[in-house]
């Protein structure tokens, strides 16, 4: 078994309940975005360096994996560029949406009656994001 799947089966252990599982398909992408906006908000290398230490997490646990969270990568920094580095208004809308999709993942574990798998293992907060798009890679038929 892929490193890739051996960590989504144990992400999805505890992200089972189907309104857990809504919940994490709007909040993750948010939280991811919104990390990035603060990043960016402080430097835009800050942000990109942190997309690359990511990505190298995700080459370790699959290419496909790697090049479809690049594509989503660069569809997330791209509306960033957007604002200018330092901004204030950058910085309040991604703590903002931190924030509240942090709060949603709460609620989506209230409901689960799990911890979030981040509790038990960093590493989880960056299998989030690739977990659904395994999702994604399955529909389409694309092995990782």
């Amino acid at each position: 078994m892929s490193h890739a799947q051996t960590l989504f089966d144990a992400y999805g252990a505890s992200h089972r309940h189907p309104t857990n599982k809504t919940i994490h398909w709007i909040c993750v992408p948010l939280i991811t975005w919104s990390l990035l906006g603060m990043l960016w908000a402080a430097s835009p290398y800050l942000a990109c360096a942190f997309m690359v230490a990511a990505l190298a997490f995700y080459v370790w646990l699959s290419w496909p994996i790697a090049l479809g969270m690049t594509v989503v990568a660069i569809a997330m920094l791209a509306p960033l560029a957007l604002w200018q580095p330092g901004s204030q208004v950058a910085l309040v809308v991604s703590v903002i949406v931190f924030v509240a999709a942090w709060i949603g993942q709460f609620v989506g574990h209230k409901i689960e009656g799990k911890k979030p798998s981040f509790f038990e293992d960093v590493k989880f907060l960056l299998v989030g994001p690739a977990w659904l798009l395994g999702f994604v890679y399955q529909r389409l038929g694309i092995a990782y």
